[in-house]
Formats: structure tokens, sequence, C-alpha cells
């Protein structure tokens, strides 16, 4: 049997009802001017510290290419606080993380700005008490990785002595392609042990995405029928009802597939299909995810059973936006993707026969992130074809964004004297049955990075069986030279997903 209570590094081992501070230690951004260190990193580390989860020996480190003086990134944290934390702003606290602000100057293939920051950390080590431990966030393009791993190898920031530990910490995408995220791993490992590696799927950090552990292996009614006995279909859903804002330089020639698919869905595809883990620590949790990640094919007929689209200019949320092609900094030529789906199946004894459907898109009609079981219908109903003409498969939702809950739907008689069944749901609500509020992804992982706690991080296992299901997806689409069929933003996608679940007849649910 499972401790669940195992499962939540958060907690204190001694005390479950405690919880877990990180110990003194550097974290060190390189990348800290964009976006995502900007509207989630910094501010999770506030939350952190405001929710009295790192100690006084802590201090933050950024890395740009900005002639910025230590008060000017203090001020820029600052602001990102103000803006983006979670928690309420509180001045005491705040005092406590600018003591141990830092901002270092300089490229990445910068000698003197890298010798530079080792300087700066060992200073932190002395006048913070941060006991010579760092971890290193990578919120870089991958193109840069090498020259920076290779940077604190030469400098000696990444040696791992007397008892103090050196990690990192990358970001997706873990590659392009199965060759890329080798080559990936093989610069990284070559610095840094494996388990000093932690590759960010925020999606993991997400407080639903775990509760789906909680939902299958902490409640028995549901063990029994978690299989192809009685599951016909199960359908992953993350839909965005944005476009691609400012992210053209990264997005174009990445797309949908690549950006959502090869890590978010096909991670959730793992938690929902795995077996029992014997516990909850990281090396079991990673060993059935990879024993599902193994056993799941890409379809045999890639045209049948996938779908690619571009959003086009259309009505969508009360105002006319443009289409992809219109987007700034997207080439008229562009054949990316911004809607993918596809079906895959798993080759074991729990699954085998049961399709599963993954899909991801932007400017879609609603944002949705959700895995939808639907169940087999009864092989006999004792009732006339009117008295169910309502009556459809039941299911179970877990939704994981952003009316975080469950939902089970099934058929129910309608009140009065005759016998009429329709299709009702059953709701559970996070926010509506807990007083205590999720933490963000992104303060989970970092402090699990901080604690050295992995249960959350896919390694690089994971991530190659990934890309070896859609390397071939996406090297049939790359050869066929097809360019994405087009759909109206604000709309479900492309007719082409519509008829991929028709060949199977199968419906996609609308959230």
């Amino acid at each position: 049997m499972i401790d669940l209570s195992r499962a939540n590094p958060l907690r204190d081992p001694q005390d479950r009802r405690l919880p877990r501070i990180a110990g003194p230690s550097v974290l060190v951004i390189f990348g800290v001017t964009g976006d995502l260190a900007t509207k989630k990193l910094m501010p999770a580390v506030y939350d952190l510290a405001n929710r009295g989860l790192l100690p006084p020996g802590f201090a933050l480190v950024g890395f740009a290419r900005r002639d910025w003086a230590d008060q000017d990134f203090a001020e820029i944290v600052h602001d990102a606080v103000q803006k983006h934390a979670r928690t309420p702003f509180r001045e005491e606290v705040w005092q406590q993380l600018i003591d141990g602000i830092r901002f270092v100057p300089g490229d990445f293939d910068d000698d003197a700005a890298f010798a530079q920051l080792k300087q700066t950390i060992i200073e932190l080590d002395e006048s913070r008490g941060t006991g010579g431990n760092h971890a290193f966030y990578l919120s870089i393009p991958p193109r840069f990785f090498e020259n920076v791993v290779d940077q604190l190898r030469r400098h000696g920031m990444a040696d791992q002595d007397g008892g103090r530990w050196r990690r990192v910490i990358i970001e997706k995408p873990f590659g392009h392609d199965l060759e890329s995220a080798r080559d990936l791993n093989r610069i990284v490992s070559s610095v840094f042990p494996s388990s000093s590696v932690f590759r960010i799927d925020h999606y993991l950090g997400k407080e639903t995405v775990q509760n789906m552990l909680a939902l299958r292996f902490a409640n028995q009614m549901f063990d029994p029928i978690w299989n192809n006995n009685y599951i016909d279909q199960v359908q992953i859903t993350m839909a965005e009802d944005i476009g691609i804002g400012g992210r053209a330089g990264y997005y174009d020639g990445i797309g949908a597939a690549r950006d959502v698919i090869q890590n978010h869905l096909l991670q959730l595809l793992a938690l929902t299909a795995m077996e029992e883990p014997t516990s909850f620590d990281a090396r079991q949790l990673r060993t059935e995810k990879q024993k599902v990640l193994a056993a799941t094919r890409p379809p045999a007929d890639i045209d049948a059973h996938t779908a690619r689209g571009r959003y086009t200019r259309a009505w969508a949320g009360g105002r006319n936006v443009r289409g992809y092609l219109e987007e700034e900094g997207i080439s008229p030529d562009s054949i990316t993707e911004t809607y993918a789906a596809i079906r895959v199946d798993i080759d074991n004894r729990r699954w085998a026969g049961v399709p599963f459907y993954l899909r991801t898109g932007k400017r879609l009609a609603r944002r949705t992130t959700e895995v939808a079981l639907g169940f087999k219908r009864a092989p006999h109903l004792p009732f006339d074809n009117t008295d169910t003409e309502e009556l459809g498969a039941n299911a179970l939702v877990m939704r994981i964004q952003p009316d975080e809950g469950i939902t089970l739907r099934f058929g129910a008689k309608v009140p009065g004297t005759q016998m009429e069944i329709r299709q009702v749901n059953m709701d559970f609500a996070y926010g509506g049955s807990f007083t205590e509020s999720s933490p963000e992804a992104y303060e989970r992982l970092i402090l699990d990075v901080l604690l050295g706690d992995p249960p959350l991080f896919p390694q690089h296992e994971e991530v190659e069986l990934s890309w070896q299901i859609l390397d071939p997806i996406l090297q049939h689409w790359e050869n066929s030279g097809m360019p994405p069929q087009d759909y109206a933003a604000g709309s479900w996608g492309p007719m082409v997903a519509d008829e991929m679940m028709a060949r199977d007849g199968h419906v996609w649910r609308r959230p």
C-alpha cells in the first residue's frame, strides 16, 4: 500500500503537518530579463519567502546582458513581485530578500562575467551563509545551454565537493527531436551528474496534476475500472484561447506538437496510464512512467490519425483577432501548426485497444486543460429507446485548469412518473473544498530543486521516449509538405481533427 503522505515534498518527514523549508542556498537565474523570470520565477521566489519556506541564508543572483547595478535588479524584482506574486506584499519579507539580491552583467561567452559570477556567489556564501549550495536556472534558449554549462565547468562552479550541492535547472523544450534531445543530455551530463539535473515541466508542478495520483491510488473505487474492460477512450486536451503573442521568434518552426504534446500531454498520459508505484519516491515514479511511454506507439496510419491546423482571422472573445500568418514576425510561407491532435495506443495488458487522443491548440474556443476518460456503454439497458434518448457514455473528467476539479458524468432519472434518463454531472471543485490556496507550479518546483527532491522532474529517459513517440509524426508531416488546415480563431480546431475522430466512431469532448 502506498503511503500518500510521502507524496508531498513540502511536508517535513519528521512531522507531516509541518512544511519543509529549503536549506541555505544561492539561486542564479540566467536569462533573468525574460518573461518567464519576470512573470513566474521571481514572483515564485518571493511567494516562497512569504510563506516561510526560504531560510535567511538564501540569495538570488540575476545574470543577463544589461548594464545594471544590484539596486537596479532589485527594483526589477520588486516590480515583478508586486505585479505577479500570488501572496500579499509584505515589507519585512522584501527586506529579508533584498539583502541577498545581486546582479552580474555579461554575455554567455564572457569569461570575465563568469569570473565575476563566481566571486559574487562566494561572497554571498560568506555574507549570507548560503553554505556553498548553488542552483543554476537556465531560463534561456537551448542553443545557449552548451556555452553556459561549459562556463560553469571551466570556472569551477559545477564542482560537487565537500558535501555542498550544485544543481542545474533546464526549461523546456528539451531539444526539438530525439537526436537534439540526446545531444542536449550529453552536453549537460558531461558537467552535472544526472541527480543534479532538474528538467522543468511546469505542468507537473500543478496541484491538480499531482492530485491525479491521489484520485487513482487513494480511492479503491476507481482501480477496478481503470482499464480496457471498462474504458472506451481517453482524451487529453490542452486548449488555449490566446494566440502566440510576442513569441513568434520561439514558436515559428516549433509548433503545437513540439511545444505541448511532446512534454505536457505525454506526461499527463503517463500519469493517467501508469501502474501503481511501490512508493512515491522519484525512482519508483520514473520507472512506472517510463514503462508506459516505452509501450506507447504512434498511429500506424499517420494521415488518418493525426491532424494539424492553423488559426485564421475571425471574431473571438468579442473582438476581431488576426490569423497566425498575420502575426508580427511570422513568415507568410510558414507551415508551422498552431493546432495538433494525435492518436496513440499503449501496448500493454491494461490499455490494449483503448485509443488515447491528445490535442492542443491556440486561439480555440476557451482555455482548458483536462484528462477525460470515456467509459464503455452498458452491455444491456433494460429501458426503451425513448427512455434513454439523452443518455450518453459515462465519463470521468479531471480538470487541470482553470476550473480545477473532477467531474463524473452519468445517467440519472428525470423526476416524474415516466422512466426518462438523462445525463447529469457530479462536480467537485478544489477551490470550494479546501481553504488552503494551491501554490503556483513554479513555487513547488523551485522549492523541490532547493530541497533536492526530484519526483516531479522528468529524467532524460522520459524525454527521449517522448521524442521517439512524436518523431515519426513530425517527420511524416515535414515530408508531406502539406500546410496545416485552416481553422477560424475561436473555434475548436480544423475539420480534419473531427474527421480523425469520426474514423474511430468518436467525437471530441466539448469542455
